[in-house]
């Protein structure tokens, strides 16, 4: 799975949140973003986030002068940010989760500005769908599991070890596909039930 470092853009374009309104339209116009990063006025304080969005929705809609309104006004602040190493799949949730179609790749300083565009354009969702990955994986985990189960016995401390990687992997194919299914180890059980007490034992 692809991280937001490798798909956003590096070339992040900064506005004063005192900035006039006129002044970050004419700064989309000429950069051709969508999207402006606003400035910290310290290393205390958080960064922000102006929108065309905001603007059409906030300025224009309502016939307000952008050369008298400012960009600290209508902007989001702080504004939902994305560490580098979060991967492609989490940050295409977090904004359908929270509507928003942009946000700024932080970690301890600006870094970036991951997008919609971004994920559809940069990411490789298409070649390697993480449904895909995960299913190998998974087949990989079981395959092991019995392995170590038939060589340490069911009941095993290892045994339970083994299932339990496949057992978390399954849980986030299932959270994936926003269903649940009846786990690899659960079918094991009914085929050796005494494996369901070894979950039972001490780290």
């Amino acid at each position: 799975m692809m991280k937001a470092s490798e798909i956003m853009t590096k070339d992040v374009v900064t506005i004063r949140g005192s900035a006039t309104v006129a002044e970050a339209i004419e700064l989309m116009k000429i950069r051709g973003y969508h999207t402006l990063v606003v400035e910290r006025r310290h290393e205390q304080d958080a960064y922000g986030i102006v929108t065309e969005s905001d603007i059409v929705g906030k300025v224009a809609a309502f016939g307000k002068d952008p050369k008298r309104m400012r960009v600290y006004e209508i902007m989001t602040k702080p504004c939902i940010s994305i560490n580098p190493d979060l991967g492609v799949e989490y940050v295409a949730r977090l904004f359908i989760n929270t509507g928003i179609h942009s946000a700024p790749v932080i970690q301890g300083k600006l870094l970036g500005l991951v997008t919609m565009s971004d994920i559809l354009h940069k990411s490789d969702f298409v070649e390697q769908p993480k449904e895909i990955t995960l299913s190998k994986e998974i087949q990989k985990a079981i395959e092991n599991a019995r392995a170590v189960c038939a060589e340490k016995g069911a009941a095993s401390k290892e045994c339970a070890v083994a299932w339990e990687v496949v057992e978390e992997l399954q849980a986030e194919a299932s959270h994936q596909q926003a269903r649940t299914h009846k786990s690899a180890f659960e079918e094991y059980c009914e085929e050796f039930p005494e494996a369901l007490e070894a979950r039972m034992y001490d780290v």
